[in-house]
């Protein structure tokens, strides 16, 4: 598929999941971006011409060098002698997924014809997505403020034919790959270099990626509890449409709702229960899951407004006639939502792990440790060990990194957003609760087999069906870690598919 990159439409979350699923995705400019583009860099090269005034980034200095004087001759070095001495990037590698997504979201930005690029620039960065050439782009080095400096530094290197790549699976020079597609390398022009490293695309991809999984969890968490709810034997009261319509949050609604399908048809939750009510990690699921999604939404929206705004400074307006500088790489906005989300996730993987404690205790006629021959046999003792474990790490990775702020560039920036690494810390905590979900399901689906003859619903017996493909019933004990990894994957295929 073709993605026409165009400013004058609005860019969405559900697109950027359509460009990342489609491994033969192509990018291009849209007439209209094309043309707002080449008007402003025609502006900017007539303005430096007739005006000898100091343009930060143009012809000064950056950061607390912003008050030196760069001559006429010199300002197209000083644009690649930024993205070289920015590139200090360190740490483990950026996904492949989110480097394609901030390529995207930087061609994105650069669209609106607001930061003087040349056309060409842009041009090649549609090249590197449409050539499958990924920059290595490093998870450490921003501070979430003057925009991404340090990876959007190593996104660029390769458009002067620095810097390493991934393309077709190995890692290739960024010189060599470029020979391999007859492309030169970019000579930079006055206030390029500026435009591709002031932004939040690193941020913004890695939420737009942790929000992509987000809601693919969301659904499989209410699908996996539903299986719990059977396997627990667990009463479908605190589920019933008239307690949430008096407390009427849309993500309780949603939550209820889809518990109630998932479970329509149940012999096992239309037998006669004995317990007047069942523990909270049960019962308050629409609350708890429900608030999940409230927060998804709240956070979604505010990637939505990020992902089509302009992010570099200084910002170029031609028919005003104005360049002014402003903050608006400054990532607060996003850094406040990614500690949001973190908070928000993390409390599925929670209620997840007590959910699992429950169904191994030997409880509402299930065996202990889920294992027909208790003490022999240790069954799913130790998932639940990982579990608690897992939790544990993401209420620590939950410290919100909003609230630090370093001082930088010689006390010139002197608030910082720490929005990158909120951004790393909460895909940590979203890949967490993949695994917490996938032990729970594991968990669920061997306490249901202690329910035969009885059956759940139509959904969650075909859900079981295509689970059992790949993750059998434990009769004794065995790999049982070999269990687990195969149920994370069946979560990261199945629900993808199925959202």
């Amino acid at each position: 598929m073709i993605f026409i990159i165009d400013h004058t439409k609005r860019l969405s979350i559900a697109t950027l999941k359509e460009f990342l699923e489609d491994k033969n995705a192509t990018v291009q400019l849209s007439e209209a971006s094309k043309s707002a583009i080449l008007q402003c860099r025609n502006y900017l090269d007539e303005k430096i011409k007739k005006s000898g005034a100091p343009i930060y980034g143009i012809n000064t200095g950056f950061g607390s060098l912003c008050n030196v004087i760069i001559a006429d001759n010199q300002i197209e070095q000083l644009q690649e002698n930024l993205v070289k001495s920015h590139a200090c990037g360190m740490g483990h590698e950026v996904p492949q997924d989110i480097v394609k997504l901030m390529l995207f979201l930087k061609i994105q930005s650069l669209s609106y014809g607001k930061s003087g690029v040349q056309l060409l620039t842009v041009e090649r960065l549609c090249d590197f997505i449409n050539h499958k050439i990924y920059p290595i782009v490093y998870q450490q080095g921003s501070l979430g403020a003057s925009g991404d400096l340090a990876p959007l530094a190593h996104l660029s290197l390769p458009l002067l034919g620095m810097g390493k790549t991934n393309h077709n699976g190995s890692v290739i020079d960024a010189s060599e790959v470029l020979k391999q597609y007859h492309l030169r390398p970019i000579k930079l022009k006055s206030k390029e270099g500026l435009a591709l490293l002031n932004g939040t695309q690193f941020m913004g991809a890695y939420g737009v990626y942790c929000l992509i999984k987000s809601l693919q969890l969301n659904k499989a968490a209410d699908v996996i509890t539903s299986v719990s709810i059977d396997a627990f034997d667990a009463k479908m009261d605190p589920f019933k449409d008239q307690l949430h319509t008096i407390r009427a949050h849309t993500g309780q609604l949603q939550t209820a709702q889809a518990i109630r399908k998932n479970l329509e048809g149940s012999e096992i939750n239309k037998q006669e229960k004995k317990q007047v009510q069942d523990p909270y990690s049960f019962r308050c699921v629409p609350q708890v899951h429900g608030a999940t999604k409230d927060t998804v939404a709240y956070v979604s929206s505010v990637f939505e407004t990020e992902i089509n705004s302009v992010t570099d400074n200084p910002t170029i307006f031609p028919d005003e006639d104005e360049i002014l500088s402003g903050g608006n790489f400054h990532g607060q906005p996003l850094a406040l939502a990614f500690d949001f989300l973190c908070i928000a996730m993390a409390e599925l993987a929670n209620i997840s792990e007590r959910r699992t404690y429950l169904m191994i205790s030997g409880q509402r006629g299930l065996p202990a440790f889920l294992t027909a021959n208790p003490g022999l046999n240790s069954g799913f003792m130790i998932p639940q060990y990982t579990a608690a474990s897992i939790v544990s790490q993401n209420k620590q990775l939950c410290t919100p990194a909003s609230v630090d702020s370093i001082v930088s560039s010689n006390g010139q920036e002197d608030h910082v957003s720490m929005g990158a690494n909120a951004a790393t810390k909460c895909l940590s905590v979203i890949e967490n609760v993949e695994k917490v979900l996938s032990i729970e399901l594991l968990n669920a689906t061997q306490a249901i087999e202690f329910r035969r003859p009885l059956r759940s619903s139509a959904k969650v017996e075909q859900l079981m069906s295509v689970y059992r493909k790949t993750i059998p019933f434990m009769k004794e004990d065995g790999l049982v870690y070999e269990l687990m990894h195969a149920s994370q994957e069946f979560i990261k295929t199945h629900f993808n598919e199925e959202h």
